[in-house]
Order: C-alpha cells, then structure tokens, then sequence
C-alpha cells in the first residue's frame, strides 16, 4: 500500500489532522526533499528519509522523478510506504501522477490525502478568487514556450519560478503577449511565515534575488481583451439574435468585398510605413477572419478549432528542418524542401479525390491582379529552376519605373497591359505543364531533380 500525503505550503499547522495522524503513526516517512519548512516538524513525530540525494544523481527533473516513482513503487511492493511532498499531492507534484501509473501496473493500491497546497495562500495574498479565471502555468513550460499559450485576459499563476535564469526565459516569453510595464507580484514562500509578496514591473523579473522552490509569479490579466477567443465570442455576440442585424444578415458572398478592402488597406499601411495603422487594419482584417468562422459555426460547415489545427499540423508539416531532422543550408533549400512537401500534399490529396490543387500553380487565385498573378506565378517556378534573367535593378523604385515605362507603351501601343500581361501568364503556365510532363516522361517529379537538371528541362521546352 501505496500512502501519498501533502505537507501543506510551508507552516506546518497548515498540515491537515489526518495528515498529521498518518505521519505520527508512521514509524518512517519518505519525502520528496527536505528543502520545505515542515519537515523539520515532521522530524519530531517519526524518522524522516528523503530522495534529495536523487536530485545530485541525474540530469535533468524528468529523470529524477522517474526516479523516485520507480523507488517509491519498489517499496511499495514490499511493504507499506508513505511518501510526503510539498503542498498538496495532486497540485503541481509529478512525482504522484508517476506513482500512481507505475503502481497501477503492479495492482499495487495508491491512497492520496488531499492536502493544503501553496495556491491557496497565495491567491489570498494577492487577493485574488480562482473561479473568475486564472491560468496555473509551471515556469519550465512556460519558459520553453515563444509566445504565452493562455489568454492575456486572464490572470496567471506562473509556479516553481526557482532560479534568476528560468525567470529570465520566462520574461522573454511574457514579453510577447504582454507590455514591459505591466505589473506583476512575486510571491515568496506562499503559506508559511517568511511569506512575502513584491511588486514589479514585468520587465525587471529577473533582476532580483528572491527565486527558490517555493517561489510563484502573479500575472494580471491585461485591462482589455486581447486574445482571439475574445474576438471569436464578441462576433459571436454581434451574430447572436440580441446581437446587431447588419451582422446576422451578412454571409461568405456578402463579405467578399470587404476582405479584399482590408486586405489592400493593410497593403497600404504596410507600403506607408505607418506601423500603428498596420496594427488597426491588421485588427480589421482579423475582424473578417472571425466573422467567416463564425458564419461557418453557424451553418455547421467547420468550427474555429478546425482552421487553427490545419494551419498549425501545415507549418509543423512543411518545416521538418525545425520540427524534425531535415538539414537545410539557407533559404533557397528550405524553398525548395517546401515545394517538394507540396507537391507530394497535393498528389496525396489527388489520391484521396479532394478538392485541392494538383500541380503547383493550381491554387493561385486567377482572378487577382494580374501583376500579382505573374510573379505569384514566378516565385513558385523559380523554386523549380526557371531560368530567371540577371537583374539590372537595386531599387524597387527602378522597378517601378520600368512598369511605368511598360505600361505607357501599352497605352501608346492602344494595347491593355493588365489583359496582355494575363494572357502572359496562361502561356507560362502551359509552359510549366510542358515541362512537369516532360520529367513525369523521363521517370521523374520535377522538385525531385537536381536544380541543374530543372533548369534544362526549362530551357529545352518550347514556350
């Protein structure tokens, strides 16, 4: 029998009575580490062994809670055991959830005494109720993390910050949901008699000295809505039957012109250089982007978590040289590597009669500009070796003074530049299907050739 208590956050009176008679009955007692200030109470009612020695025999806190899960149960086999962690056993404590999988496998029963854990007292101090919405984050996941993966309008409980350098990794993650300023308590020693609480700004976390195992970070959820399940919940709203009618009237067709606006006004913003209206229009165009989903909730087509889970399983798909073992040497192989990865996505679809692109200029939208068809067009068959001339510009004003001059013959010539211009780009791509069938002929899919043999399959076909 398997006996798993919780010491409570620190002052041993926090310990629970039941608790408290387990361990005085017990003639040992095994505890994850002596570092918690009621051990030392625990020493005067039963002889105490803890695993610390554990903690100096492996390399990582993986491997030593493996370890003493793996210990604990052995003893178990043998005889009765009670082991003793911090605070309450099934808050913030691996070892227990190990304990009780590798103990299942021998029939070994697991008893746990729910104890008084350190979130308790230190949401008292900081004044705070759980029930209104509060993150619990272990500071080694946070700090792994490049962007906060919880909502910044909640409030955060950020745990086991132990030591200045985790805080450091912790800050920089903070810093990319949340302004430098923004204010944030470190709270010491939750529960206990040395507790104490210090307020700072968040961009000064890791310029104190105060870390230990019984050190927590309290974030503040920002004053105004910021994630984009807020968003998704106000369209919901404006879309509900007490919400506005100009919304509940909308549908994907009556949006469409409004896409394309944002999207040009971002365009815009982006070519002025204005940095704070980029910020509002990339706001309005997102605003779009819910609506859409929201509509498709709606009529049952797809929900929220559908397009986020494509477009993450898509990114992680096509970068194995970050998510896997690909070596790439610069930006032209991760190009090329991404085209391979679409091509076999799109014969992989072709095989299972989706409706997705089959060669790799399908899926540009031929009804943009065509301008922006063309070196759409451009940019996806250069990454197949087609033989792009050498460049007499250095200044994209040099380009656009040649599309001037280009577009003015056009004019003088009484010829329509934007119609010539998509004419072009229908013979490029029939050029490319020549040349994809013409490797398909010699054995070969085009990304799969070394870009020399591209570039002369390029050269050699008519256009």
């Amino acid at each position: 029998m398997i006996t798993i208590v919780g010491l409570g956050p620190g002052d041993p009176e926090l310990i629970t009575r039941r608790t408290w008679r387990l361990l005085s009955e017990a003639p040992e007692v095994f505890v994850r580490t002596r570092r918690h200030p009621a051990v030392a109470a625990v020493q005067q009612i039963t002889s105490v062994r803890s695993y610390d020695a554990f903690y100096e025999q492996h390399v990582d806190f993986g491997a030593v809670y493996a370890a003493i899960a793996a210990d604990v149960v052995e003893r178990g086999r043998q005889g009765d055991i009670i082991y003793a962690v911090p605070g309450d056993p099934a808050v913030a404590e691996a070892t227990p959830r190990q304990i009780r999988a590798l103990a299942a496998r021998h029939d070994i029963p697991v008893l746990i005494e729910p104890g008084v854990s350190f979130l308790e007292p230190s949401f008292a101090a900081v004044g705070a109720d759980p029930i209104e919405g509060v993150q619990i984050v272990d500071a080694i996941d946070l700090a792994q993390q490049y962007h906060p993966l919880g909502a910044s309008e909640q409030a955060m409980m950020v745990v086991q910050l132990y030591s200045r350098l985790l805080a450091g990794d912790v800050k920089l993650t903070l810093l990319n949901a949340y302004p430098p300023e923004h204010q944030v308590t470190l709270i010491s020693a939750a529960g206990s008699a040395r507790m104490r609480l210090q307020n700072l700004p968040l961009y000064a976390l890791d310029r104190q000295d105060v870390f230990d195992d019984l050190t927590s970070l309290w974030v503040p959820a920002l004053p105004m809505a910021s994630s984009y399940n807020a968003l998704q919940e106000l369209i919901a709203h404006l879309r509900a039957p007490d919400g506005c009618p100009w919304d509940r009237e909308q549908t994907h067709e009556s949006l469409r012109p409004y896409l394309l606006e944002e999207s040009y006004e971002v365009l815009d913003a982006l070519d002025r250089g204005d940095t704070e209206a980029l910020a509002e229009e990339l706001g309005d165009l997102l605003i779009q982007v819910a609506l859409h989903v929201q509509i498709a909730i709606e009529e049952g087509e797809f929900q929220l978590h559908d397009v986020i889970s494509h477009v993450v399983a898509k990114l992680i798909r096509r970068h194995p040289h970050v998510f896997s073992d690909t070596e790439v040497h610069n930006a032209a192989d991760v190009a090329r590597n991404w085209e391979s990865i679409k091509e076999g996505e799109r014969q992989q679809a072709a095989k299972e009669h989706k409706n997705a692109s089959k060669d790799l200029l399908d899926g540009m939208p031929e009804a943009s500009p065509a301008l922006a068809l063309a070196q759409g067009y451009i940019s996806r068959l250069s990454r197949v070796g087609y033989p792009l001339p050498e460049s007499d510009f250095s200044q994209a004003s040099q380009v656009a003074q040649a599309l001037l001059q280009v577009v003015a013959a056009a004019q003088v010539a009484g010829i329509d530049a934007e119609s010539s211009l998509r004419s072009a780009c229908r013979q490029l791509k029939q050029r490319y299907e020549k040349v994809a069938a013409r490797a398909a002929r010699e054995g070969h899919s085009l990304t799969g050739l070394s870009a020399d043999e591209q570039r002369r399959l390029w050269l050699e076909t008519e256009a």
